[in-house]
């Protein structure tokens, strides 16, 4: 028997709605934020990430580790050309650092890394 249920995951960030209304978006997922510091999004299905403020947030420095990338996601696509369209539209940046060619790689508008996969 499970001694917890229902993982999710928490990302920090400067700022929950802001990150959550990416992500939302990205994803086509139910946005809500409280008056917190936290953000949620979430599928019809229930799965969810959440979002915390975090004071003094520095984003990570993917690939040098001397800030470490602290998370990733990895989300697959169709056509990795019209996925890149679609976040870059939604405030993600490319990453100049490009290690492979069925993947790119994007900072979302906290700096995190995640990763368009071709599926």
């Amino acid at each position: 028997m499970a001694i917890a249920r229902v993982p999710n995951t928490v990302i920090d960030c400067p700022d929950p709605a802001a990150l959550a209304a990416f992500y939302g978006a990205l994803l086509d997922w139910k946005v809500e934020v409280d008056d917190n510091g936290w953000a949620d999004i979430t599928d019809t299905t229930g799965q969810r990430f959440a979002f915390q403020r975090v004071e003094n947030y520095t984003p990570p420095a993917w690939p040098d580790q001397n800030v470490p990338q602290q998370m990733h996601i990895d989300m697959d696509v169709d056509d990795l050309d019209e996925g890149e369209a679609a976040v870059l539209l939604l405030g993600a940046t490319k990453h100049p650092h490009q290690p492979g060619t069925s993947f790119r790689v994007f900072l979302d508008p906290a700096g995190h890394p995640f990763c368009l996969c071709q599926s």
